[in-house]
Formats: C-alpha cells, structure tokens, sequence
C-alpha cells in the first residue's frame, strides 16, 4: 500500500504485527500469573492470525515480565482483543498485575539468518512504507446510556470544566470530541505525547471524576470506578480503537467543521466496513476538491465511527461526506452496513436513500474542546 497523505495510524497495510505487553506483578504472584498465562496461550493459539508468542521475564527485576506476540496483520489481533473472550480470558491475571502497558508495532524491517541485511520494503508480510504522523495519538470511548435518558447525559457531559491540558513535560491533552448517537456516546481524545499517561492524569482530575459519578446511575452497565476490577473491565469494554488516521497533505482551511459518523454493520462486518471507509478516505486525501480534510476511523465489534474535519456542510457533498465515491462504492457499503439499524431501507445508490443514510448516521455534537496550542 502507497498510502497518501500523512498517516500517523493504519490497522489495513498488510504487514505483520508485533504486539508488546509490559507488567509489572505484585509480589508474591508470579504462579497465579504463570497459570493464567498457560491458560490464556491456550487459548490464543487457536484465534485466526495468531502466529507466536513469548513470555518473558527482567533480568534486573523479577517483577517485571514481557509478554509479546506476532500475529499475520492488524486486523485479526482487533479482532480478538476486542472480543468479549478476551476480556473473560485475561480476567484472571488482573489480580497478578500491578501494573501494565500494551504498545502494538507493525512489521517494517526484518534481519536475521540466511536474509538480506534488512529486507526490502513492500515485502511479504512488510509495512511498505514508513508512515508519517504529527506526534498525536487518537483514541476513542464508547458506551450506552439507559434510554429516556440521552438528553440528562448530554447535560452533565457538556457541563464540566476542562482538565489541564499539559500533563507533564511531553505529554500534553489537545483535543477531546464527544458525540451521541440515540443513546450511545463516543468520547474521542487526542494527545500529543504519551496516550497511557494522559488518560490516567485525566481520570485523576476531580471534575472528571465527578462527571463519570454523575452518569453513573444512567449507564446500561454497571460500572464502579472505585474499584479497580470493574474499572478495568468498563474500560476494556468501552475502548473504541481508531484503526486508521489519515489527513490531506494541503494546507489545512481556515472553516473546518468537525463531525462524527456512527455506521452499524451487519453482524461481522465491522472491520470490513472500517476498511471501506478507511480505502476511501486515503482516497479523499488525494483529492484537492474533496471537502473532507481530515479522517478517523475508530472500530470495535459491529460498531463503526468515522470522526471528520470538513469544509462546509455535511450535507453539501453527502456522498464525500459520508465517505463514498461512486455507485460502486455505495453499492459496497450497502452489503456491509445495518440499514435497518438507522433506518435506511433499499438501494444506496439513490439520492434519497444516501440523504437518509446522511441524517441517521450524523452524530449529535455534545462537546469539542480543544487546548490553546
């Protein structure tokens, strides 16, 4: 894949992936944690795309231990991570652990015995090019709010002051986008610097706490933040992973909107829609005329979000808008996507039906606010 514009994030390039985990264990519960490990390997071995693991363990301090995995490409690891398996089968270990961090790398050089000094770029299994970013991680939250109560929710989100931006010297909260969708809420931030770090200072800040108390009585899931198991598992559930980023490579223009998109897929076919939203957008960012600027593209499960910087209004270009170009694209997006689910019934290739499919999918804006850069 050429990709163009600059992307700082891609799960679609095809390469191989390598997936770090860092833990630091409590004393003491190193077999609990060697058991859950066995049980989780088992497991794992058998998910499509899964290629190996190691497990291994400091030298310096028998406390910190190393888990890494490769696996044939992005999609495959999402997929498993993001299952509700996984959360079942890594709960054991959450009492082993003190503390963790998960980095995931894809596959762009390679040496080794009996091959070149590094192999060429394009290869099989390869990132075929270095990806170009702007020092930014994105990253997304998704959770449901017990009907009838939308508009209570949408009150106490908007309403809190703004946490300090800078966290520390190099980690920094520049932007955070809430929308609703009916009554699911996608909060979608993005960081300059350390992503782990900046979520864990904002959690810490009072006011955000206060917020997460005051929805509390409103989720569809019960949650306790006060306990450090049910935190865990509410935020592992609600992680929405961007899976591509991509921006144009002209300058930016001076009257961007920003709006999220919510597209249900058929059951299965989140990814493969991620995928169709994504192809188009690195498409769009190759088109001077394109009034799309800018595009995220978060997925989990069936659940599809597409966050964009756009000239104009969203319905000015629909189509563009909603990430298409051509019948034949339409066409795809119509095998892929839960019509019903929005309300869209037939063909997408008429006028109607995609003005319809632009109605539903347009997320309800709740907050954007962004730091003085």
């Amino acid at each position: 894949m050429a990709p163009s514009g600059r992307i700082s994030q891609s799960a679609f390039d095809g390469s191989r992936l390598r997936v770090i985990l860092l833990l630091d264990l409590y004393e003491g519960a190193q077999q609990q944690f060697l058991d859950a490990y066995e049980l989780m390997c088992k497991q794992v071995a058998s998910v499509p795309g899964h290629i190996s693991d190691q497990l291994c363990q400091s030298i310096e301090n028998p406390s910190q231990w190393l888990i890494t995995s490769e696996w044939e490409s992005a999609p495959p690891f999402l997929a498993w991570v993001n299952s509700e398996e996984h959360v079942e089968t890594v709960k054991p270990m959450h009492s082993c652990v003190r503390d963790t961090r998960s980095m995931r790398y894809s596959v762009l050089r390679e040496t080794g015995p009996g091959r070149p000094t590094a192999r060429a770029a394009g290869s099989t299994g390869m990132q075929a090019a270095a990806r170009v970013g702007d020092g930014v991680a994105r990253h997304a939250l998704t959770f449901t709010v017990k009907p009838g109560s939308e508009s209570k929710v949408a009150e106490i989100l908007a309403g809190y002051e703004s946490p300090r931006a800078q966290v520390d010297e190099t980690t920094r909260l520049r932007r955070t986008s809430l929308f609703m969708h009916g009554n699911r809420v996608v909060r979608a931030v993005e960081v300059e610097g350390d992503l782990l770090v900046a979520l864990r200072h904002v959690a810490r800040q009072p006011e955000v706490r206060a917020v997460e108390e005051a929805i509390n009585p409103y989720l569809e899931q019960d949650r306790d933040l006060t306990d450090q198991e049910s935190a865990r598992v509410f935020f592992t559930r609600a992680a929405l992973p961007a899976v591509q980023h991509v921006v144009s490579s002209r300058p930016a223009p001076a009257d961007l909107r920003r709006h999220a998109l919510y597209y249900p897929a058929k059951e299965g076919c989140g990814m493969d829609l991620a995928r169709l939203l994504a192809d188009q957008d690195r498409a769009a960012a190759d088109d001077p005329d394109s009034p799309v600027y800018g595009s995220t593209v978060f997925q989990r499960d069936d659940i599809v979000v597409r966050l964009i910087d756009i000239t104009g209004e969203l319905d000015r270009d629909p189509v563009a808008s909603l990430g298409l170009k051509g019948a034949d694209k339409a066409a795809e997006l119509e095998l892929l996507l839960d019509g019903a689910a929005i309300g869209v019934e037939g063909s997408l290739k008429t006028e109607r039906n995609i003005n319809r499919l632009l109605s539903h999918a347009d997320m309800l804006p709740v907050t954007d606010r962004s730091a003085d850069l």
